[in-house]
């Protein structure tokens, strides 16, 4: 793995959007991606769906507050931000392609449009208005190393992470809108972010986690966003439960070890026994 730079100063914007207020939304991130910027930050994360807001009421609505990637006009903004600022912006997106719609996450660079993810795993009522995501796991290649993208529910999900590791991933920004957890007693006891290092342990990624806070057409959000290292150990947060903040940390992404050896006779890719994995298939079928 050789980076140009490894040492990279990473920031996640906390952050409360308005439903349905597009261009007011945008000038947020715009001001908080200046913020961070002044701050040293390299690469920048922010929510899931920051622009639209998240708790939609019909299928209709939640098409009227979609935009095309990359000629929408947040899109626009944020590139013009990056370059301005010099920065890596990776942010949660209200997608429309045609007649489907996407919660999508897109990174963008000084150099303008780098790509897009979609959110491969749809969380409750997500499924009426989303579609599936459908790109996979691109990898995204920047002068501070390998990214990958994540938004909120698909850390429940492993493989995701292993599939990103596999491929020499180094960070993984993840866009998210955290909810509530049921007998979750405290924010001490606040799951998600227990997953988010468990992963990064497990995996040896990065892991920068950007989440909402506020309270939505009745839905709270948690907060919590969360920056950690490639053992698992937060480096910054978890931020707090009901506050905008920005999170920033200075990691050296050399770190990511991605199957390195974690001793002189083990190393996480290569202890994987494949072949008797298939047994989860045959399970399920």
């Amino acid at each position: 793995m050789n980076h140009k730079e490894n040492l990279v100063n990473i920031a996640c914007i906390q952050m409360e959007p308005v439903f349905g207020d597009i261009s007011g939304n945008t000038r947020k991130t715009i001001e908080l991606i200046n913020q961070a910027s002044n701050k040293g930050a390299n690469i920048i994360v922010l929510p899931e769906l920051c622009n639209s807001g998240y708790v939609f009421k019909s299928r209709m609505e939640a098409l009227s507050l979609a935009e095309e990637i990359p000629n929408g006009s947040t899109i626009q903004s944020w590139l013009h931000a990056a370059k301005q600022n010099d920065v890596y912006i990776v942010a949660g997106i209200h997608e429309k392609e045609g007649d489907k719609l996407y919660n999508s996450a897109v990174l963008i660079g000084p150099e303008g449009y780098i790509g897009t993810y979609r959110k491969n795993h749809l969380w409750n009522e997500e499924k009426l208005y989303f579609e599936e995501g459908d790109l996979g796991f691109p990898v995204f290649e920047t002068k501070y190393g390998k990214i990958g993208i994540l938004v909120c529910y698909d850390i429940w999900f492993p493989e995701a992470f292993r599939v990103y590791a596999k491929q020499g991933v180094d960070l993984v920004c993840v866009a998210t809108n955290w909810v509530p957890m049921a007998n979750q007693p405290n924010e001490e006891k606040r799951m998600a972010v227990h997953v988010a290092q468990a992963n990064a342990h497990m995996n040896s990624v990065f892991v920068a986690c950007a989440d909402r806070v506020g309270v939505e057409r009745g839905q709270p959000f948690i907060g919590s966003s969360v920056i950690v290292d490639s053992d698992g150990w937060c480096v910054s947060g978890p931020a707090s439960v009901d506050k905008e903040e920005l999170l920033l940390a200075t990691c050296d992404l050399s770190k990511a070890q991605c199957g390195k050896s974690k001793t002189k006779l083990n190393s996480i890719m290569g202890d994987r026994r494949e072949e008797i994995y298939q047994v989860v298939e045959k399970i399920n079928n």
